[in-house]
C-alpha cells in the first residue's frame, strides 16, 4: 500500500522540478578525445551522428550516465546507460505532467486540500 502525498510533500517536488534546468531534455550519444563513449541527458535533440567535441557543447549536458575512454569511467553498477539516460531526459517533462493530474483528480474528488495530518 503506498503512502498518500502530503500537499506540502507535492509543493517539494514542484520546487525540485522548477529549479531545474528547464526542459525538453533529451537522450545524447556523443564523444570526445577522451571518451570514446559518452551517453547523457542534454537539453538539445541527439542528431545520431554521435557528435565529437567541440561539435556539441557542454552546456547543452545535464547528466552522463556512461563515459568510457576506452574503459567505463562513469557507469551505473547495472549497465543500463541507456534507459537510465532515457528515464531521466522524459522525468523532465513526466514529472510536472503527473503533479498536474494528482492536483486535478484531487479536485476531482472534492479534497483537493490535503494536509499534513491526513497523511501520516
Amino acid at each position: 500500500m503506498s503512502v498518500p502525498i502530503s500537499d506540502s510533500e507535492l509543493q517539494e517536488i514542484e520546487s525540485r522540478t522548477q529549479a531545474a534546468t528547464p526542459g525538453p531534455w533529451y537522450v545524447r550519444f556523443l564523444d570526445d578525445a577522451y571518451a570514446a563513449n559518452l551517453v547523457a541527458v542534454g537539453t538539445a535533440p541527439d542528431t545520431g551522428r554521435h557528435e565529437r567535441w567541440p561539435r556539441w557543447h557542454g552546456n547543452e549536458l545535464v547528466a552522463a550516465t556512461l563515459i568510457q575512454s576506452p574503459e567505463p569511467y562513469v557507469v551505473g553498477s547495472d549497465d543500463r546507460w541507456d534507459e537510465n539516460a532515457a528515464f531521466m531526459a522524459h522525468a523532465r517533462s513526466d514529472v510536472p505532467r503527473l503533479l498536474a493530474e494528482v492536483r486535478r483528480l484531487r479536485a476531482l474528488l472534492g479534497n483537493p486540500h490535503r494536509d499534513d495530518a491526513e497523511c501520516g
